[in-house]
């Protein structure tokens, strides 16, 4: 009987308990969601990308946060929405494809944070030698590596589970991640379990590093009466980075320690809240706290529209009204 399993190329994805009406009604609400994800993202990378002004280390790194969320959801959001409309089936290299974009996104999520976090550690804390600091050679090595090393380690991740002797083939999800192919592993990989915990270790240091900076930037701030700067450029970056945090937390805790009892519709919202919440939030905190990003967007707008009363919006934006 295992033999036969261990040979099947198709997956059942068996979180997909909804009615016919219940699926066109999610279809509907997902396809917009997505599309507002798409919207907003974009929309901020145009705007860094148009705006030489905001060719700096922060708005750099932001940009290539807005293409990793893109990049993420470009994992999950289209096969979702065609799993509602018809079979909830997936192949063995879909299943690995997926798990894989899935996981190296938000990996990469995770070092772009780290990267922002030392940016505004260097800005705030070291304003002296920033310029020196972060140069454009140094930056782009930054961002090659925020990006080369999450794609390596989930590729390797991936390629420990291939060959595997399977003894089912039911995911109990709505998208396929590796911890569901290692469950259904007939022997667990050591391989995959050793390159695992390596990934844990080398993510959970990135986690430490950020806690630290900021401990270090709430401090100095405190101390050198530099609070306002602060609020206005760590603000967007540390609510990205406890919504990020925090999602990403509880579907790993519930991973690891969910019941069977809880329902599925439960379980369902916590493993895909992660790609939700994050990737819509980000572009709209920062879109309206910083005020470079938002004015860009305005004059774009303005541009467009050609419009007296956007104009004055985008003054009033700018400065100050006089007295």
């Amino acid at each position: 009987m295992f033999e036969n399993v261990s040979s099947a190329t198709v997956f059942t994805l068996s979180g997909f308990n909804f009615t016919f009406e219940e699926r066109i009604t999610l279809f509907l609400l997902t396809l917009l969601w997505y599309l507002m994800i798409g919207f907003g993202n974009v929309a901020l990378i145009v705007a860094i990308i148009m705006d030489q002004n905001l060719h700096e280390p922060m708005y750099i790194f932001l940009c290539n946060l807005c293409i990793s969320s893109l990049y993420g959801t470009l994992g999950f959001y289209p096969k979702f929405l065609l799993d509602l409309l018809s079979s909830n089936v997936i192949t063995y290299a879909g299943c690995m494809l997926q798990g894989y974009v899935i996981h190296s996104s938000s990996c990469c999520d995770f070092s772009i944070l780290a990267l922002m976090a030392y940016d505004r550690y260097v800005a705030i804390c070291q304003p002296l030698v920033y310029h020196s600091v972060m140069t454009k050679q140094r930056v782009s090595l930054f961002v090659v590596l925020s990006w080369f090393l999450p794609l390596f380690c989930m590729f390797m991740n991936s390629a420990s589970l291939l060959g595997i002797r399977l003894c089912g083939s039911h995911i109990k999800r709505i998208y396929c991640v590796n911890m569901m192919i290692v469950n259904l592993a007939c022997s667990p990989p050591k391989a995959n379990t050793a390159i695992a915990y390596f990934n844990i270790v080398f993510y959970f240091a990135h986690f430490m590093f950020i806690v630290w900076s900021y401990m270090y930037l709430i401090r100095t701030c405190k101390s050198s009466k530099k609070w306002g700067k602060f609020m206005q450029t760590c603000l967007p970056h540390l609510i990205c980075l406890i919504v990020f945090a925090a999602a990403m937390l509880l579907d790993l805790m519930y991973m690891r320690f969910g019941k069977a009892e809880f329902s599925q519709n439960f379980s369902n919202f916590t493993a895909i809240q992660f790609l939700l919440i994050p990737p819509f939030v980000n572009p709209f905190i920062y879109g309206f706290k910083l005020t470079k990003v938002r004015n860009k967007i305005f004059n774009v707008i303005c541009f467009k529209k050609r419009d007296a009363k956007c104009h004055d919006m985008t003054f009033h934006i700018r400065s100050e009204p006089s007295n």
